[in-house]
């Protein structure tokens, strides 16, 4: 017996405390500050959503849209695009622009006007005046005026000065712009207008049909006119002048009225689209709600309006119509009309327009028709407008990319797009501002994954937006229908879920909505191929049937499993026949192997479909890694990895099985389940007698560290894994449906002969057996007892499991006879004979309530722990809360995992759970030479390395002085070169940038110390733990209450930094790998993001929702929001702002300063064109158009308006920073040419040095002739 000492008792204290590591010791030198960070919103691209406003400046040429949220986006050329956005958030009802003044007034639907300038490059509001009475319904600004008319829902107009957002005294009343004997109200005003010909004659339209001619210096109405009796169908919706002083009217039957300011009635009424009916009346109409009348000096006349088609074609109501002369021409369009505008020569209404184009705003669409070619075709739009062409599901940001990537990605996509045809070939008419090309040092791509299974490339560099290629994952799949009864997400079966791209192999893998994973790889020409199939098992099913995951088994794909008739024919054929092989439609790869393969075009080309043979299931991480040659991807079913090279199914585990150490191989590959549900129930916890070494008893606990790799032939002294065929996933019908009848000779005794056999068919069964007259033993999951020479576990986690065991075991062991070793008692009701073995009696387990006192403990102790969220325990009694456990991150590192070889760098797959638990896989690669024919071995660790409070949201690594290790990858290489180098190349490391300098430890440090650093983020908190001590150096709690969204580690000014976005709408960054705070800024309200949502919200109908599952469905919708809120390196990030536009932001002050040169100019100096001229005989007979002095009209001498109907609201900061911003642009040029006068300084300075060294060069030589003179002056010429 070993002698105890003291010094013993001190060495095991030694021996059981790592050593701090001399890393730790010296604090890492950390660069980051916080005035290295600002937060901004750079750049906004896409449509914009739900348009209700359009603008235009003929002078400018901008185009301004305002949308339902309160956005406003100023469009011009190339690369002049800028985006605003009103405080309030109101929807911009109307649009007008001061034409040439670099101004803009917008109308909100809180009855606000704004004024915008936009003179600089960033618009700035100015001033807003808030309506308090009335209601605002139309706009009017007339040409070169400082005073702009408002119409409001009471039929009154005011007058509001542009300079000083001042209401005038000016009233145009609705009772005296109406006739003294009209009995009821005209309604709101609709239509505001001057005449052509006399500025101080306005057109007023009202909603019931009446229309006045308002003379603003008499202040009375010189003309009245209506259509009928004020009726509905009288209603007027649009009015029009024409230059000549004609006026027309669009009225709510389809009409079209034209009126001269003479006669109360029309001179003519048509209507474009009826038709008579059998009858002889006209078919009834829908409204015309926008209407513009223009010519042109050849002496046409063009009628533009939108509606006013007959009330029964029901699909032609989205269209804009041309009447040219006689001749009526019909634009059908896909989308609802919102409004248009005719662009023309001149903005002259008394001059000769010459409309050459025609700005249509859709609902989802922006298209421009050119009036001038035959047949009006469109002008192809440069704006990327198209990303909403299919709903956007994810994004994927990536900054700094390869140099060669998008010469190819625009390369393939320009082969597979044929050119155009029916555009116009004119050029694009929008093309204000100015914008020159910034020079960026890197490319920025963008991937968006779309609803119809397609994913788009995007150049996102220097500000712009540019589609580069697309893929169409519909053409790997053919869809055949299968009836009714379509299962998950019918309607968008292919929508990508998830996307993963290694920007140097150039290997893409993306998720779709059941579960199946699409493989690409990038190839420059076209190929005819075959496309391999992979088949893969439902997890759980893999759990009951496999009883463990044993690395053999998973390495040799002893998962997938063939099915027989037609549907191991159909798995063959490589088809999927929905959820559980029902009803719902079939996808069939393409070219799949055994079908001859097909033809695929240049770009990213299917090399490897993985099919998921089940229930369907989201995937909620995908990750590949070129290097390795591997792919991987989880959910809440658990996580699968593939070999790329070798196209096999390497393992497929569920969240419970990873927390099970590896096992060695099991003597014998033929396996039984218990045949019944009451027997199985009984003997959950027990373990059959006898079992083969692969049936040892599991641990009552969670490892507290991973198990070492152990070699195939080594047999340890415990296993540590536990049964997974617990009555929490047992199903009766494939138990019934798979009894064994050898299974009847369990009931008797085993031979000499059969002994073996008879072990090995029990080592995944449960038996009822004789039961001794001997004490009761505790169950075989309990593992063994400690003996005394051991120090107890220390984890209070393990102490309560351990106790929560015992006290179930004690209320599960009946009081009758014991226990055989391993086996389980039978009961006395129980013949020997095989007859009963399905009918066994069910025993009836204790029930919860004889725990509750127990599990309340349990739970106060998870509550009181800050890092947990509730109970995650990964001991058997806990199966409940593990069976809820999901993969919700992955990746791929060398690391240090193994605390008993710290110098060994493996290849390793980082796994965090929904629980918060952060678990590994150990990957053994083949040497290079042999990777194409020996099989990669993936096995467990055996329990989780730590545990974070939430779900884990990202893993990375940092070396031994705090630097990012870069991802290993394969370089890519183009296969149609060289087919011979194809197949004799494989992914090695050598070819990879994994920096192994980097991971190794510096020269003066401890060779066992420790050598990298995982950085973790989860929902609640961050940590920073070593490796490979797996000590825990510095934590961060980033939130108590609240979430976090998305997390990620962030490169920026050569360092690294984890940046959180937070449900509360903050943006946080904080140091690596201190975790120091380093800014918080208020940035987003998550609730801007809920349009993402919204279709899952509608599914809560039970307003008693507890608060735990309110929580739950918070955090589902967020992982929808996560999917397009995008971190990437150099401080960029981008997320999806509505359901058709991207934004991008920074959080890098140095780009910000930067950002200015990237922008374009919004207004440019240009000249106004001269007005018509006056002819002569107008100007003697008195007809021509008269100079109006509005400023007398409108000015102090009009009086003062009532306080009460508007309030004037200052422009509050955005002059503030208007001013900043020109003070520091005049700083700045005052510093330049500060610059420039000490450079002309210093010129001349070298100036007069230089004439000062020619001076005294030429006073030297005029003295030295002067001496020379004097020497031979007195000299005769022969002495010379």
């Amino acid at each position: 017996m070993k002698k105890f000492t003291f010094k013993g008792v001190l060495d095991g204290f030694r021996s059981s405390v790592q050593a701090a590591p001399r890393g730790t010791e010296q604090e890492i030198q950390e660069t980051l500050r916080p005035d290295h960070f600002q937060i901004k919103k750079t750049f906004r691209h896409g449509f914009p959503f739900s348009p209700t406003a359009l603008a235009w400046d003929p002078i400018q040429k901008l185009l301004a849209i305002g949308d339902k949220g309160g956005n406003l986006r100023i469009l011009g050329g190339p690369g002049v695009d800028s985006h605003v956005r009103h405080e309030c958030g109101e929807a911009v009802l109307h649009a007008r622009f001061l034409v040439n003044e670099g101004a803009l007034v917008t109308a909100t639907a809180d009855d606000q006007l704004h004024l915008w300038t936009f003179r600089q490059k960033s618009p700035q509001r100015l001033h807003s005046l808030k309506f308090q009475r009335e209601r605002i319904t139309c706009l009017h600004l007339p040409l070169a005026s400082k005073w702009i008319h408002v119409g409001t829902e009471r039929g009154n107009v005011h007058v509001v000065n542009i300079e000083t957002f001042a209401l005038s005294g000016y009233v145009i009343n609705w009772n005296k712009a109406i006739e003294v004997t009209r009995p009821n109200h005209p309604g709101a005003v609709v239509e505001i207008s001057d005449n052509p010909l006399d500025a101080s004659k306005l057109l007023i339209a009202f909603e019931t049909g009446l229309v006045v001619v308002w003379d603003l210096r008499a202040r009375a109405a010189e003309w009245r006119g209506a259509l009928g009796g004020g009726g509905p169908a009288d209603g007027v919706r649009a009015a029009a002048w024409q230059h000549d002083g004609k006026l027309m009217t669009a009225h709510a039957d389809g009409a079209l009225a034209t009126w001269t300011t003479r006669a109360p009635r029309p001179s003519s009424l048509s209507y474009p689209h009826a038709k008579a009916n059998k009858d002889g009346k006209l078919e009834p109409c829908k409204p015309i709600l926008r209407l513009e009348w223009k010519t042109s000096r050849t002496g046409e006349s063009l009628v533009i309006f939108s509606g006013g088609l007959p009330t029964d074609k029901a699909g032609r109501t989205h269209s804009i119509t041309v009447l040219n002369g006689k001749s009526t021409t019909v634009l059908e369009m896909e989308h609802s009309v919102v409004d248009f505008v005719t662009l023309c020569e001149t903005p002259h209404t008394a001059d000769y327009q010459e409309p050459y184009a025609i700005v249509v705003l859709l609902q989802n669409d922006l298209v421009v028709i050119d009036l001038q070619s035959p047949g009006y075709p469109c002008f192809e739009n440069p704006y990327p407008m198209d990303i909403h062409e299919s709903p956007v599901t994810c994004c994927s940001y990536f900054a700094d990319c390869p140099s060669d990537l998008i010469p190819a990605f625009y390369s393939v996509g320009r082969q597979g797009n044929k050119k155009p045809t029916g555009f116009s070939e004119k050029l694009w008419p929008i093309n204000g501002g100015e914008w020159e090309p910034a020079s960026c040092s890197y490319n920025e791509i963008i991937l968006t994954g779309h609803a119809d299974g397609s994913v788009k490339f995007w150049d996102a560099s220097a500000g712009t937006l540019q589609i580069l290629y697309k893929l169409k994952c519909s053409k790997v799949f053919e869809r055949r229908s299968g009836g009714a009864g379509a299962g998950f997400e019918e309607d968008s079966p292919l929508a990508i879920q998830q996307i993963a791209l290694c920007c140097e192999s150039r290997r893409l893998a993306v998720a779709l909505p059941h579960g199946h994973v699409v493989l690409f790889k990038f190839r420059k020409a076209d190929t005819h191929a075959e496309t391999h199939v992979l088949e893969i098992p439902m997890i759980s099913d893999v759990l009951e049937e496999e009883c463990s995951p044993e690395p053999d088994a998973a390495r040799s794909m002893s998962f997938s499993r063939g099915g027989d008739g037609a549907d191991g024919e159909a798995r063959r054929s490589g088809v999927w026949a929905g959820g559980g092989g029902g009803a719902g439609a079939q996808l069939r790869v393409r070219g799949a192997e055994g079908t001859g393969g097909a033809r695929r075009a240049a770009g990213f080309q299917p090399t490897l479909v993985a099919l998921q043979q089940a229930a369907p299931h989201p995937i909620a991480a995908l990750t590949i890694n070129s290097s390795y040659g591997l792919m991987a991807w989880g959910g809440e079913r658990g996580v699968v990895v593939l070999d790329m090279s070798r196209r096999a199914l390497l393992c497929a585990h569920a969240p419970a099985a990873l927390y099970l150490a590896p096992a060695p191989p099991p003597r014998q590959p033929e396996r039984q389940r218990s045949p019944s549900l009451d027997q199985l129930e009984d003997s959950a916890a027990r373990a059959s007698p006898g079992a083969s070494p692969h049936d040892e008893p599991d641990e009552p606990a969670a490892p507290p560290e991973p198990a070492p790799d152990a070699a195939p032939d080594d047999k340890p002294k415990l296993d540590t894994r536990r049964k997974s065929t617990t009555w929490k996933n047992f199903n009766l019908k494939r138990q019934l449906s798979k009894v064994d009848l050898k299974f009847k000779a369990a009931f008797a005794a085993p031979t000499e002969n059969n002994t073996e056999e008879i072990n090995a068919e029990k080592s995944n069964s449960q038996f009822y057996c004789e039961a001794p007259d001997r004490a009761p033993v505790a169950a075989p999951e309990r593992g063994p007892e400690p003996s005394a020479g051991e120090s107890p576990p220390g984890d209070m986690y393990e102490r309560m499991h351990r106790e929560l065991q015992e006290r179930w075991i004690e209320q599960d062991t009946p009081a009758g006879p014991g226990l055989a070793p391993g086996g389980a008692a039978r009961p006395d009701c129980l013949a020997l004979g095989p007859r009963r073995l399905l009918g066994v009696p069910r025993r009836e387990r204790p029930g919860a309530g004889s725990l509750g006192g127990l599990m309340r403990r349990f739970s106060r102790v998870d509550k009181l722990d800050s890092s947990f969220s509730r109970s995650r325990s990964s001991s058997m009694s806990s199966l409940e809360n593990i069976s809820q456990e999901g993969i919700q991150c992955l990746a791929f590192a060398d690391s240090y995992t193994k605390k008993s070889d710290p110098t060994a760098l493996t290849p390793t797959l980082w796994i965090g759970t929904t629980l918060g638990s952060v678990l590994t896989l150990s990957i053994t690669l083949p040497e290079a030479e042999l990777r194409h024919t020996q099989p990669v071995h993936v096995t467990t660790s055996g329990g989780p390395l730590f545990r974070l409070k939430g779900s884990i949201l990202t893993m990375s690594f940092l070396d031994c002085n705090g630097a990012l290790i870069p991802y290993s990858y394969e370089s890519w290489r183009d296969d149609s070169k060289d087919v011979r180098d194809r197949r004799e190349r494989t992914p090695t490391k050598q070819s990879s940038s994994s920096s192994g300098s980097r991971m190794s430890p510096t020269p003066g440090a401890d060779v066992a110390g420790d050598r990298q650093f995982v950085v973790v983020a989860s929902e609640k908190q961050a940590r920073v733990v070593a490796l490979p001590s797996q000590n825990c150096v510095y934590r961060q709690q980033i939130v108590e209450t609240d979430f976090v969204v998305k997390a990620e580690i962030v490169s920026l000014k050569d360092s690294v930094c984890l940046v959180n976005y937070l449900s509360t709408g903050h943006l946080v960054a904080y140091s690596l790998p201190s975790l120091r705070p380093l800014v918080d800024v208020d940035f987003l309200p998550l609730s801007e993001l809920g349009f993402q949502t919204q279709s899952k919200q509608r599914g809560i109908v039970d307003p008693m929702l507890s608060i735990w599952g309110q929580q739950l469905i918070v955090n589902e919708d967020t992982d929808q929001i996560a999917k397009t809120f995008c971190f990437s390196n150099r401080g960029h990030g981008l997320y999806l702002a509505s359901p058709t536009e991207v934004q991008k932001f920074t959080i890098d002050a140095e780009f910000c300063q930067q950002l200015n040169e990237m922008i374009g100019e919004l207004f440019l100096p240009r000249d106004m064109p001269e007005p018509p001229k006056e002819s002569f005989f107008r100007g003697l007979f008195g007809g021509g158009a008269r100079p109006l002095d509005r400023e007398e009209l409108f000015g102090e001498s009009s009086g003062k308006p009532l306080r009460t109907v508007a309030k004037h609201i200052p422009g509050g900061a955005a002059p503030l920073d208007a001013l900043g911003a020109r003070a520091g642009s005049a700083a700045a040029d005052v510093a330049r040419a500060h610059q420039l006068v000490l450079e002309r300084g210093d010129k001349l300075s070298q100036l007069e040095d230089r004439t000062e060294r020619m001076h005294n060069q030429a006073a030297e030589f005029s003295s030295s002739a002067h001496q020379l003179m004097l020497k031979y002056k007195d000299k005769k010429w022969y002495q010379l």
